[in-house]
């Protein structure tokens, strides 16, 4: 039998990227989405690339659609092997401006999406000893940004709540195994689709990758027991490390630079849909409309994919080292 993934916003951006890179390895791939249209074409691309693929169109936010939806992989497809966090929904506003329904909604949605599948994941998993569960955070779950407070706010949620899953696996001796995979700013439909108050289009923060690095980095998370948490590119390393260092002054410049850094130069259209309350229409993939700005490669995550390699290699520079200094004492 194949491998059995779950993977939630699996319909276009990240999502969709994710269950491309394992329809290719043979799996059979629940894909869970709002909008059934995007699931079906993500379906038959899966199909195409020699996966196996179980629709299920649910929204998160709902619990026991999410726990249907897990009964339904593992009639259909057997045991959940690996279960992947992903859906998210954003809003790009100042916190003055934002009505308390929507900060609910991203909440709902954006974390506790994250929880009812983890909790469908640990029902199953706990009694197999056995599985994978990855949630797809953000640079943003150690750093916030203006005017995605309630997005920040919902990564910095899944972290605590990803850190406390640790521990108690530690403790119960489980052989489960959850990491969060903390990614850059990507090339998705996220940019288009985002509910946003901003007098101009919305971008994603530069440097940009391209989703098919994030699904890369997930997919290495996956095949390899990574540790807690896996940082994808050097934005991310950055973020994390000076968040820790240097949290005052990161306000400061975030205030002063972070507003424009989050809008192109062109007007937004007032009457465009968005996707908070209900999915947004359009055939979107993978991929936003950055990809002329966007990055193939990550160098971070290269080298993280490559360490035994680099021990490797650097115990063979250390001891030749040695060597030549141990001949030189020679008489």
């Amino acid at each position: 039998m194949s491998e059995v993934i779950v993977v939630t916003g699996a319909s276009a951006g990240l999502g969709r990227a994710i269950v491309e890179r394992f329809a290719r390895d043979g799996c059979s791939i629940g894909l869970i989405a709002r909008g059934r249209e995007r699931l079906e074409q993500a379906g038959a691309t899966v199909e195409a690339l020699g996966g196996r693929a179980l629709l299920l169109p649910l929204d998160v936010a709902d619990a026991d659609a999410v726990e249907h939806a897990a009964e339904t992989v593992e009639r259909e497809l057997g045991p959940i092997d690996v279960w992947i966090n992903n859906a998210m929904v954003s809003v790009y506003s100042p916190i003055k401006q934002m009505p308390a329904a929507e900060f609910r909604r991203v909440t709902e949605v954006t974390y506790l999406g994250y929880v009812h599948g983890t909790l469908a994941a640990l029902k199953r998993m706990l009694p197999r000893d056995r599985g994978i569960i990855i949630q797809v955070g953000s640079a943003l779950a150690h750093r916030s940004i203006p005017l995605q407070s309630a997005y920040c706010a919902s990564k910095h949620a899944i972290l605590g709540f990803h850190e406390s899953l640790l521990s108690e696996l530690i403790h119960d001796g489980s052989r489960v195994r959850a990491t969060m995979v903390q990614m850059p700013a990507m090339n998705t439909p996220q940019f288009d689709w985002a509910k946003s108050r901003l007098p101009r289009q919305t971008q994603p923060v530069p440097p940009i990758f391209q989703p098919e690095v994030g699904a890369d980095a997930v997919h290495h998370a996956v095949r390899t027991d990574v540790g807690r948490e896996l940082l994808v590119a050097w934005p991310t390393v950055k973020a994390v490390v000076g968040e820790k260092l240097v949290p005052g002054y990161i306000d400061r410049k975030l205030g002063r630079d972070g507003y424009s850094g989050e809008e192109t130069s062109v007007p937004a259209d007032p009457n465009r849909p968005d996707n908070l309350w209900s999915p947004a229409p359009g055939a979107y993939g993978a991929h936003g409309r950055f990809d002329d700005r966007s990055r193939d490669v990550s160098v971070e995550l290269w080298l993280a994919k490559r360490k035994p390699w680099l021990a490797l290699a650097g115990a063979i520079v250390a001891g030749v080292a040695l060597s030549g200094v141990r001949g030189t004492d020679r008489p």
